[in-house]
């Protein structure tokens, strides 16, 4: 091989060797951080994961222990184990393993980026594709929308979920081209499919949306046609009817009757089935936005003060974004024969929003959720700045603006990671980034808490209380900053404020509990059962009544209030008759059904715990990306 034949191999090799060793250097004071929110309920007060000798049953229940879904992802649990086993629970080598994750990732998206670029060339090597793929593999590295699957160590879950969606994909793709250029392949494309779907729904659910993903891409690329003459090809037909048509079915079949119909199941989000679906498209177009342009305001971890739609017009953005995204489609179509990936790209970036941004009632806005959807982007807009073919109009500008572009990630990226390098420092940035963010102004006080360590000579004991009241008093606050002043005070043996108290039981009774107020109650109660709380019943017994006051009250506040009621007021009556009605509102829950059991067979002088009341109340405050199911996470008050 000549040296000028040898050029784009050194070149594309050099650009990806170079881009890691970047992505390397800009993550890593990130990993000297701490764990934050879902971090807790996942990992930290998770004993099934710290294992000290590994046999079949403790990994079993390590495997199955993850309380953020009902699926409980057992192969990312099994990864913990593997962190644990190996350094305990110092997080730098937890998030030292999801940077390898990450590199690796990013080794198979320049891999995929080659092969889409030579499906789009109808299998011919484009003189520049390598390096184009090798460009898109950087940016994706870099993008500072994808750092929470990084530093947030339970993202570990999306990370590696997308590495089993990345090589299913990459091996669909090269079947589906050799089934172009001899007729073989088919075998290789759909066990691809099939087995890298199957092994990444073992790290959590997005895996699912590998068959869709394929489809998009056959669609834009393969128009379900092999061979040299481009007949059409049933068995890719057969196959997308076997991975893809028949499951979808199935699962709506299975979630579309209790979330459209049921009304507990959205009991504990602010917003409804409907109102989700009106505030998606205006969140769609935020994440296009945070990937291409992104700001640090922008990237602020917590989005809680996301305005819900209500309407068409209430916010007016909505309808504009409804209609935005049907241009969008429109424009996907146009140009599916005129620029094929540009239309695949931002077909990948909007079906990966169809799982988490639709009828699941997750909360709605969370930039891990874009780890697949960014590459998607890339894949568009890469291209056009830096053609795989040399000749294209403007090649200085489309150049600078690419590097340009490269430099704003990265030093967004790096300037991000520096902030999680500590605790403090996150908690301090994540507020000044999300200044009507009442979770950020809460974690900061809890942070400023947990560095208090409850001395009420420490310094950072009167840094907690502006936060925490800044918190209390934005619109759409939960009762977390009420609760943490409570615990607070109450655990330094100072007075607790009647407003407080006020405050926390109007909301309750003003609106239905959500998952955060549930989990405030039960932090409390958990401090109260320890002992660490000395909190008077009677405003204790009024919040309880005033959660439970709505018409559709919740199991689980049910669940708290008779933990409450057995070990603090020893009342066994009151708690029996709770636990008689959580099961009337959830049959099917088999913890409550024998704890129920064991109240009514117990003697008088024994308090069974109330199954998942101590180990939510210690948990992280709210859950992300968590089942519809799972179990709800709960307020931190300790690292």
């Amino acid at each position: 091989m000549s040296l000028a034949e040898r050029r784009p191999t050194l070149a594309r090799r050099a650009a990806l060797i170079a881009a890691l060793l970047v992505t390397a250097l800009v993550y890593w004071p990130g990993l000297s951080g701490g764990y934050i929110f879902d971090d807790y309920p996942n990992i930290i007060e998770n004993p099934a994961l710290q294992v000290q000798h590994a046999d079949w049953a403790t990994l079993k229940a390590a495997a199955l222990s993850s309380p953020s879904s009902e699926f409980h992802r057992p192969l990312s649990s099994l990864t913990f184990v593997a962190n644990y086993m190996t350094t305990g629970l110092a997080p730098f080598g937890w998030k030292l393993t999801n940077l390898v994750i990450h590199l690796l990732n990013g080794v198979l998206v320049y891999l995929l980026a080659r092969a889409l670029l030579r499906a789009a060339a109808r299998g011919r090597e484009e003189p520049r594709a390598g390096l184009v793929a090798a460009l898109i593999a950087a940016g994706w590295l870099l993008l500072p929308i994808n750092l929470t699957a990084v530093l947030y160590v339970v993202q570990r879950m999306e990370s590696l979920a997308n590495l089993f969606v990345l090589l299913g994909l990459l091996g669909y793709v090269r079947g589906r081209l050799r089934m172009q250029r001899d007729g073989r392949g088919f075998a290789g494309a759909a066990a691809s499919l099939l087995v890298w779907t199957a092994i990444g729904l073992t790290a959590k659910e997005t895996a699912v949306m590998t068959p869709f993903y394929a489809a998009l891409i056959e669609w834009a690329l393969f128009s379900a046609r092999s061979g040299r003459d481009r007949r059409r090809d049933r068995r890719v037909l057969w196959l997308f009817g076997l991975v893809l048509v028949l499951p979808g079915i199935a699962g709506l079949a299975w979630l579309v009757p209790d979330l459209a119909f049921n009304p507990v199941a959205w009991q504990t989000r602010n917003f409804t089935l409907g109102e989700r679906l009106l505030s998606e498209p205006r969140i769609w177009f935020d994440y296009l936005r945070w990937i291409v342009l992104p700001t640090p305001h922008a990237l602020s971890f917590y989005h809680d003060e996301v305005t819900v739609s209500t309407g068409l017009l209430a916010p007016w953005t909505t309808l504009a974004a409804i209609l935005g995204l049907a241009l969008l489609v429109a424009l996907i179509g146009f140009l599916r024969a005129r620029a094929p990936l540009v239309a695949l790209g931002l077909a990948l970036f909007l079906g990966a929003q169809l799982l988490t941004g639709t009828i699941i009632p997750l909360e709605l806005v969370y930039e891990q959720r874009n780890y697949f959807a960014s590459f998607g982007v890339l894949l568009a807009l890469v291209p056009l700045l830096f053609p795989t073919r040399a000749g294209a109009p403007l090649p200085l500008a489309r150049g600078v603006l690419l590097a340009g572009l490269l430099l704003i990630w990265t030093g967004e990226t790096a300037q991000t990671a520096y902030a999680w390098s500590s605790p403090l420092r996150l908690a301090v940035e994540l507020a000044e980034r999300a200044p009507t963010s009442p979770r950020a102004q809460y974690e900061l006080g809890r942070t400023y808490i947990v560095l208090s360590k409850y001395d009420p000579k420490s310094p950072f004991t009167a840094l907690a209380y502006a936060p925490l009241e800044r918190a209390m008093n934005l619109p759409d606050s939960s009762i977390l900053p009420e609760q943490a002043l409570i615990f607070m005070n109450s655990r330094m043996h100072r007075p607790l404020k009647a407003m407080w108290w006020l405050r926390m039981i109007a909301h309750l009774k003003s609106v239905p509990p959500g998952v955060q107020d549930e989990s405030s109650l039960a932090a409390l109660t958990k401090c109260a059962i320890e002992g660490a709380c000395p909190l008077p019943p009677s405003p204790m017994v009024e919040a309880f009544v005033a959660a439970l006051s709505h018409p559709h009250p919740s199991a689980r506040v049910m669940q708290i209030y008779a933990d409450y009621a057995l070990n603090v007021l020893h009342d066994r009556g009151l708690a029996e008759r709770l636990l008689t009605d959580a099961v009337k509102l959830q049959p099917g829950n088999v913890g409550i059904r024998r704890t129920l059991r064991e109240v009514r067979a117990m003697p008088a002088t024994v308090a069974p715990a109330i199954p998942g009341t101590a180990k939510a109340a210690s948990a992280a405050g709210g859950a992300s990306d968590a089942s519809p199911t799972a179990t709800a996470s709960a307020p931190r008050h300790a690292p």
